[in-house]
């Protein structure tokens, strides 16, 4: 029989060759090897949660390099190293194993006490990070979202316990989405003050995991973190990009929607459109609910515009307030900007009426109010400016046509679309950074003032992109 030590060490080197160095000194160097009994190899891990992550993110790996070093009846047994040094033996998965098997434990989750102290988390009491006003009660409700407050009503009744488990909240900007999110997270809060509600953006995410991975000894920390949450709640989750971050989510949700904890996501775009994510991911962003959130009709708008206009203390007439939502249809955010701004210049120009101080305000945002742009309306419009295919557009061709299509498109997102960043622009448009997006951008503004046809070119498009007001 060999050695069990000489065993993993030819497992380790192995391992070393195909993982990232941080992945494994990360993950597989704290692994100490017990024994070997046959085919069976039983190693030692610092937690149960180190453990599970192992074997969902380095299965594939684990998985060839047993049979290869120990042969094709290869088994890996796993000891826990608990807080005491006692060990627990939790029967690993047998090798080979089924595609995408279920992770076998002696007990349900939920019947094994916890024996297992992550740093920094031993009675924490964690910041859920919402906004008071983001709270029902100030969400006005209409036909554009009625279907996503009912069920967020549902869910905070009963979080991780209802059907819809992730709820994705998708639509255009300052439609809500935000609000809704929180106003759930505010009324679970509220009904079970006991549990762990978390509000984080999808860009903070990717930000704390390239924290945590820089910094020795901190990614598990990052992960158990995370894993504790039972309320997670992600805002743009589009900008959850590069797939260190998107694997580490990926973790992250399949442990705690096995163990019942609510998932609420928002996105720009529905989960079908989101680009340069993992397949595995968007196929589980599909398994709850997709709610849509549309533009408010006039009478949602008007409601609104009164509610906000009663919060604020003051007294607005009727007439003003119907002016302003049958000029400002776009979104609740501006219908918000405009009412605030009337407010602001009536105490400056005390010699105007509302109504005359509400036509040049919304007269000055509708004149420079931009119809809604996306990043596939931009691609969809260069490609049938130019004759091309979108998978032309975005592929790594250095053709002329093809790169001056790319930049341009580039260019236009950067000037129509609001909120969206170069990094994003990258990652949709041909999977580039933001330094080739930034340079795509000066280049386009630097031929447009040398040659005249090119700026035609940009002109064209960008008035197909926003028709003239009829």
């Amino acid at each position: 029989m060999e050695n069990h030590i000489t065993v993993w060490e030819e497992c380790l080197r192995i391992i070393g060759q195909i993982l990232e160095p941080q992945q494994y000194s990360t993950w597989f160097k704290p692994i100490r090897s017990l024994s070997l009994e046959g085919s069976t190899l039983t190693v030692e891990v610092p937690s149960d949660f180190f453990r599970e992550y192992i074997e969902s993110a380095f299965l594939d790996v684990l998985r060839k390099t047993l049979r290869r070093v120990i042969g094709p009846d290869a088994r890996l047994q796993y000891s826990i190293r608990t807080v005491k040094d006692r060990p627990i033996n939790v029967p690993g998965q047998s090798v080979p194993t089924p595609e995408n098997p279920p992770v076998t434990i002696a007990t349900p989750p939920s019947e094994r006490p916890n024996p297992f102290v992550y740093p920094g988390l031993h009675k924490v009491k964690i910041d859920p990070r919402l906004k008071a006003e983001y709270c029902f009660d100030n969400l006005v409700e209409g036909e554009c979202n009625r279907l996503g407050i009912t069920v967020g009503g549902d869910i905070a009744a009963a979080p991780g316990k209802t059907a819809f488990n992730p709820l994705f909240i998708f639509g255009g900007s300052g439609l809500g989405k935000t609000h809704l999110a929180q106003a759930i997270g505010i009324a679970i809060k509220e009904k079970y003050p006991d549990l762990v509600v978390l509000y984080v953006t999808g860009n903070e995410f990717k930000t704390q995991y390239m924290t945590a991975l820089n910094v020795l000894n901190k990614l598990t920390d990052f992960l158990a973190y995370y894993m504790k949450i039972d309320v997670l709640i992600v805002d743009d989750i589009q900008d959850l990009l590069g797939q260190g971050s998107q694997n580490a989510f990926f973790n992250v949700f399949n442990h705690l929607h096995q163990n019942s904890k609510q998932l609420i996501f928002t996105s720009d775009r529905a989960p079908v459109d989101l680009h340069n994510f993992e397949e595995r991911l968007l196929s589980r962003f599909k398994w709850g609910l997709s709610v849509p959130l549309g533009k408010p009709d006039y009478e949602t708008r008007l409601r609104m515009l009164r509610k906000k206009a009663e919060r604020e203390g003051v007294s607005i007439p009727d007439e003003v307030l119907e002016f302003i939502a049958s000029k400002v249809r776009t979104n609740f955010r501006e219908l918000e900007g405009t009412l605030v701004s009337l407010i602001a210049y009536s105490s400056i120009e005390r010699g105007k009426s509302f109504l005359e101080l509400a036509s040049e305000i919304t007269e000055s945002l509708i004149g420079e109010e931009k119809t809604e742009v996306s990043i596939d309306k931009v691609e969809k419009s260069v490609c049938e400016y130019f004759n091309i295919t979108r998978d032309a557009l975005l592929s790594k061709s250095r053709k002329r046509q093809i790169v001056q299509a790319r930049q341009i498109a580039m260019y236009l997102c950067r000037n129509l679309i609001s909120n969206c960043s170069l990094a994003t622009i990258g990652a949709e448009i041909g999977g580039k950074d933001h330094a080739t997006v930034l340079h795509a951008c000066s280049t386009v503004s630097d031929l447009m003032s040398t040659d005249r046809t090119f700026k035609k070119y940009v002109s064209d498009i960008e008035s197909m992109l926003l028709p003239a007001e009829r």
